[in-house]
């Protein structure tokens, strides 16, 4: 690397300016953490009316460069996020999107890396787990450097509703939600504490009973929020969005923060060529580790069962290399 590389501007590069890419910008613009951020989207006219409705929030904000670009822009981008693809009608899976994303991904990722070879790519767009391993054959980027949202919203959303039905605040709740982004997805129920405390042993420190139907609903409504969101406003952005923001903050920071993202798994519980989420520490080089959980037994089986739904689920699908 150069000094003229070391002190060029931040460069955060969005494709895809729908409702995730969108809002996406403008947590960016007031996060203060990227110098420059550039808007890519198959319909111009809508990038740039983007671009120009953020840099109006400018004043309000941080001095940043938003521009309406083109592919060759990614070039010097810390992180490039791919948010662009056919979304999610109601009633339909994550997995049901797959082919009409995986062709739209078989296009944009070569365009990406043509121009960039050492960005990290950040897959948003579901479903994310398979796309995520298809960006990676697609690119050739080295594993740590292609990273899938995966699992960070439904995390995110597991931690809201324990706190919720224990009274406390999310941030005190530690939990996470593993495997799939989608309808197979895990929770750890084994190592879910807040402060410290098992939850029957937080449970009993306040009196009160550890009802493990009422916890089984909580994970129910977690692994079912997006349809319950989709059939009321068509789309979910806002909690993703805020969830690409805290990755793209732990790239560009080198925070070396512990998030539930989707990568590439070799060997971990006996799973391997997958990509899916498990904690991992992300940190400027991309995917730092991958951590080994000391996981159930029952826990490792569903998880070695999501990873084989997203393994049929990718040998289902066409992707021209």
């Amino acid at each position: 690397m150069t000094d003229m590389d070391r002190n060029a501007p931040i460069r955060v590069a969005v494709v895809g300016l729908g409702n995730v890419g969108a809002t996406l910008g403008y947590a960016l613009l007031f996060s203060g953490l990227a110098a420059e951020i550039v808007l890519i989207d198959k319909n111009h006219a809508k990038a740039e009316g983007e671009a120009m409705d953020l840099n109006h929030a400018v004043p309000f904000a941080h001095p940043t460069r938003i521009w309406a670009g083109d592919y060759h822009d990614c070039a010097g981008a810390t992180v490039v996020v791919l948010a662009a693809g056919a979304h999610q009608k109601p009633g339909e899976t994550r997995l049901d999107l797959l082919q009409r994303n995986a062709d739209i991904f078989a296009e944009i990722v070569p365009r990406v890396v043509e121009h960039n070879r050492d960005c990290i790519l950040l897959i948003a767009t579901n479903p994310v787990d398979v796309l995520t391993r298809i960006s990676l054959q697609l690119s050739g980027l080295p594993r740590e450097r292609v990273i899938g949202s995966g699992t960070i919203l439904d995390t995110a959303r597991f931690r809201y509703l324990l706190s919720q039905h224990f009274g406390v605040d999310p941030r005190s709740v530690h939990a996470y939600i593993i495997g799939e982004h989608g309808d197979s997805e895990v929770p750890v129920w084994s190592l879910a504490n807040i402060a410290g405390m098992r939850l029957e042993d937080f449970c009993a420190a306040q009196g009160r009973g550890c009802d493990w139907q009422d916890l089984h609903s909580i994970f129910e409504q977690t692994r079912d929020a997006a349809y319950h969101i989709i059939s009321r406003k068509q789309a979910t952005y806002y909690a993703v969005a805020a969830g690409l923001m805290r990755i793209v903050e732990a790239i560009l920071r080198d925070q070396n923060t512990v998030l539930s993202v989707s990568s590439l798994v070799s060997g971990e519980y006996g799973i391997s060529d997958i990509c899916l989420s498990l904690p991992s520490i992300v940190n400027r080089q991309g995917i730092h580790k991958v951590l080994h959980l000391q996981l159930s037994a029952e826990e490792v089986r569903k998880l070695q069962e999501s990873a084989r739904v997203l393994a049929d689920t990718l040998r289902s699908v066409n992707v021209i290399m």
